[in-house]
């Protein structure tokens, strides 16, 4: 019998005595895996070999548990560091033990809990006990962590019952299974052997020199096995927030808007103090902004002395013969301080004043999507970076009726229909209104932007005549609502979910 030359050295590599995996087959005909299994499956179809499939279950240690092996269980080292005050003559204070144990922050409380759980020792009022009688080198747990970092694998009647429940429950180990494929000689398969197997040239496909030599009839041809497992290839594409804010420009710029940009690092006094936004204001301290260090602040020379006086004016004294300032402490050294944009509206703003691009008159319809960053506590909807979508409208007699058919009709274009407006307070605008859409899974209300009419007192510093209105839009926020995805963190962020990017589809 002629077959292809790794179907002939898999049966040279089995008995009939005993099932092999495929792997340690690989290992003996310096053949791939993959190769090998796919043989083991097609001499079973000749019915050479005879099959047998098991599911089994596999330990492998965490970047937590490999880093315990080498420094030790933060309980350990707890009992070490007590051994080391005397505490197991008499109490000692907890402190002075946790000064030796050399634990990290977070390594405290889980050293203190399995402590106790352990019988190494009490821990009460702030003084640590230390029981003597404890033999770290009797610890299963450590002795699992050790023999799994050594040897790869474990057998798991050699630990205490509930050990290794207990390291999964740490997050020290992580369970999983594989499928074991082996193989055996059949009857048939050992008579083949003992009449001897040829290797076959075998082709995947026929040629018309195959044809015309005649060597058609003495080649093998490969079997294509199409219910066979293959490899799951992950392709490039681009990334699922990217194709929306690609759409979302489209959609902009098909009503009429034209794309802006500008720096990422910016003065507080384009970022804020243009936009009426009072330099004692809780948001513009240094807790909820990314100050830079170096260089700390805009050179007096690259701010427009005459924009300056009328920010500076409208801050002291507003605009207008009924206007009312602020009437608090206006510094330009403080408005020179650089910083991470905290919105894109400093990109509206050098636009209206005429520094991106020369004076400007209406009508105009400007848009960007571009990074914000804010120092916020990271969850769901919140993250320390994420894009907005800047957009405003400059013309003569604006509404709030133009302001909320705009929404309409930009989110018509995402199939979201049921947009809510709430009235809000902005410092720069008035009326303002926060905009709320409603998750297509959850049917929670989430905030999905800002909005509302520029004020006098920041346009008229600007320059502006007309009347603009403005809305800043999370691009994170509208992928909820296209796509129903429930945690923005699992789109970029440092916990972002590959799978999800790989398999999600943006809707429509």
């Amino acid at each position: 019998m002629k077959l292809p030359d790794t179907q002939v050295a898999v049966l040279e590599a089995v008995t009939a005595d005993e099932l092999t995996t495929v792997e340690s087959i690989a290992e003996a005909t310096g053949e791939k895996p993959d190769a090998v299994r796919r043989a083991v499956l097609e001499l079973e179809d000749e019915g050479l070999v005879n099959v047998m499939e098991t599911t089994e279950t596999e330990y492998r240690l965490t970047d937590e548990g490999d880093e315990y092996v080498f420094e030790g269980l933060p309980e350990h080292r707890l009992w070490v560091g007590g051994m080391s005050v005397d505490a197991d003559e008499e109490p000692t204070e907890l402190g002075r033990a946790l000064g030796t144990a050399n634990l990290a922050d977070d390594e405290v409380d889980i050293a203190l809990a399995n402590f106790a759980r352990k019988g190494m020792g009490e821990v009460d009022r702030g003084m640590i006990s230390i029981n003597s009688d404890f033999e770290t080198d009797d610890d299963d747990e450590i002795t699992l962590l050790e023999d799994l970092k050594e040897y790869g694998e474990i057998h798991t009647d050699a630990y205490e019952a509930g050990t290794i429940d207990q390291l999964e429950r740490r997050g020290l180990i992580e369970e999983t299974e594989r499928t074991v494929v082996r193989a055996r000689l059949s009857d048939f398969g050992v008579m083949t052997v003992d009449e001897g197997v040829e290797v076959a040239e075998t082709v995947d496909r026929i040629t018309p020199e195959l044809i015309t030599s005649g060597e058609w009839d003495e080649v093998v041809f490969t079997d294509y096995n199409v219910e066979a497992d293959a490899e799951t290839v992950h392709g490039g594409k681009p990334h699922a927030l990217r194709r929306l804010a690609e759409r979302t420009k489209d959609v902009l710029v098909g009503m009429g808007f034209e794309e802006m940009q500008g720096p990422h690092v910016d003065a507080d006094f384009y970022i804020n103090d243009c936009l009426f936004m009072p330099q004692d204001h809780p948001a513009r301290n240094h807790w909820d902004r990314f100050a830079l260090e170096e260089p700390a602040r805009m050179d007096a020379a690259d701010l427009p002395e005459d924009l300056v006086a009328a920010v500076e004016s409208a801050h002291r004294n507003g605009v207008g013969p009924d206007g009312e300032g602020y009437h608090s402490p206006w510094d330009e050294e403080f408005a020179r301080a650089l910083a991470l944009r905290g919105h894109t509206t400093s990109l509206s703003v050098r636009h209206l004043a005429g520094i991106a691009e020369g004076d400007i008159e209406p009508p105009q319809r400007y848009f960007s999507i571009e990074k914000a960053y804010r120092n916020d506590t990271l969850d769901a909807t919140h993250l320390l970076e994420f894009f907005q979508i800047e957009g405003w409208v400059m013309a003569e007699d604006l509404s709030v009726r133009d302001l909320m058919g705009t929404f309409t009709e930009f989110y018509e274009q995402f199939g979201i229909t049921d947009i809510e407006f709430k009235p809000h307070y902005n410092p720069y605008t008035e009326p303002s209104f926060e905009l709320f859409g409603r998750h297509p899974e959850t049917g929670e209300l989430i905030e999905i932007g800002n909005s509302g009419i520029f004020r006098p007192e920041m346009l008229e510093p600007l320059g502006v005549e007309a009347d603009v209105m403005a809305w800043g839009l999370a691009l994170e926020r509208l992928f909820m609502l296209a796509t129903g995805a429930e945690d923005i963190r699992d789109v970029h962020g440092t916990l972002v979910d590959l799978e999800f990017l790989r398999t999600e589809e943006v809707t429509y």
